[in-house]
């Protein structure tokens, strides 16, 4: 989107298989997007995390029952989420 790489589906429980991909994408650049995510979660700032996803990406939280639609309600969820300070972290692969 706009030339820069945007979370367009995230649900921490769905795997990626069958999702049709332009090009295989490497062990080293999922790492990378883990981490731009990541850092975006640590300033705080849900308008930062909620920036990492495409226009029309579709949120399936784990720390809530509603699908979030649009960037407003991706902000919405962060702003509740980043109260608890989370940070991830890449436990094997």
């Amino acid at each position: 989107e706009d030339g820069e790489w945007k979370i367009s589906h995230h649900h921490s429980s769905v795997m990626p298989e069958g999702k049709p991909s332009a090009e295989p994408i490497t062990k080293e650049r999922v790492r990378n997007l883990f981490h731009l995510w990541n850092d975006a979660l640590a300033t705080g700032e849900s308008s930062i995390v909620a920036s990492r996803y495409a226009k029309e990406a579709v949120l399936l939280p784990t720390v809530s029952d509603a699908a979030r639609y649009d960037n407003d309600s991706i902000k919405d969820y962060f702003d509740a989420f980043l109260l608890k300070q989370p940070q991830g972290e890449i436990l094997e692969g």
